[in-house]
């Protein structure tokens, strides 16, 4: 890990062996390039009310079995964050969410081939945020995140945005400037 031991406890994360660090940079798109889709899973999202928790449902719609955990997510800064995350069996998963409360964010996950060395997926969210569609992609090292290029599918980078972070996005909505006919 290259995240300083001294940053790592400053945001609650006393054991950096058990936290991986996340590098990602995002970007809009007008729509899902379905060629290059592999996978896709439903995705619920819980964002817990007051905590930097989320806990996720990842449903693959080919029938596989869900998957379920609980994570926990610290920037860094707009690029890199810290993730702890345990998975959960699904008796667990309907214990927690019978229990805590928050903001539930839903979408697709569609993952991509194509993109050796980058996990390269598009989101396709639902309720009150249908229309957005975003490409993600995470990195191993900084250099090589630094060094991918915008994929031609998408239109503007908004790594740099804030707002467009599921957390944001969960508890304010799609960013009053972005009006869904530009998407």
């Amino acid at each position: 890990m290259d995240i300083a031991r001294h940053t790592a406890k400053v945001l609650g994360f006393p054991e950096p062996a058990y936290t991986v660090v996340e590098r990602e940079r995002r970007w809009l798109c007008h729509k899902v390039p379905h060629d290059l889709v592999i996978r896709t899973e439903a995705i619920i999202d819980l964002y817990v009310t007051g905590t930097r928790l989320r806990l996720r449902e990842a449903r693959p719609v080919d029938g596989a079995p869900a998957k379920h955990r609980l994570s926990r997510k610290a920037d860094i800064d707009l690029h890199t964050r810290l993730v702890t995350s345990i998975y959960l069996p699904e008796e667990e998963f309907a214990v927690l969410v019978a229990c805590l409360t928050g903001a539930r964010l839903q979408k697709l996950r569609h993952r991509l081939k194509g993109f050796p060395a980058v996990l390269l997926s598009v989101d396709e969210f639902r309720g009150d945020l249908a229309g957005l569609i975003m490409v993600e992609a995470d990195f191993d090292s900084a250099q090589a995140m630094e060094a991918f290029p915008m994929p031609d599918f998408a239109f503007r980078e908004v790594t740099a945005d804030a707002r467009f972070s599921g957390g944001y996005l969960v508890r304010d909505g799609l960013p009053k400037d972005v009006l869904p006919n530009t998407l």
